[in-house]
């Protein structure tokens, strides 16, 4: 077995998780100030609207936004100010 391979199979389920969520708020970092719903978001990651792709960003906007880094609105998915701020200091 080759190491890309161990290190596929060894990849948690928490480590896809967290990728996605960086993906995401990568995502609307970079489109900000455009506001997008969660379709708009899906399309612009280019998802192909399976459940699994779904329910992956679902999960991800939500946990992003228990720990402050998006607004989930009724309609609009948004960066925080935190996470604008802490975007513009890296970019330093």
């Amino acid at each position: 077995m080759t190491a890309m391979n161990e290190t596929i199979e060894k990849r948690t389920n928490r480590d896809e998780d967290e990728a996605v969520e960086s993906a995401v708020l990568s995502q609307l970092l970079d489109l900000h100030p455009a506001q997008l719903t969660l379709e708009e978001l899906r399309r612009e990651m280019g998802e192909d609207g399976d459940f699994a792709a779904r329910d992956a960003l679902q999960r991800a906007v939500r946990d992003l936004a228990a720990v402050g880094l998006v607004h989930r609105g009724a309609e609009f998915v948004t960066p925080t100010r935190a996470a604008l701020r802490f975007s513009d200091l890296m970019d330093r």
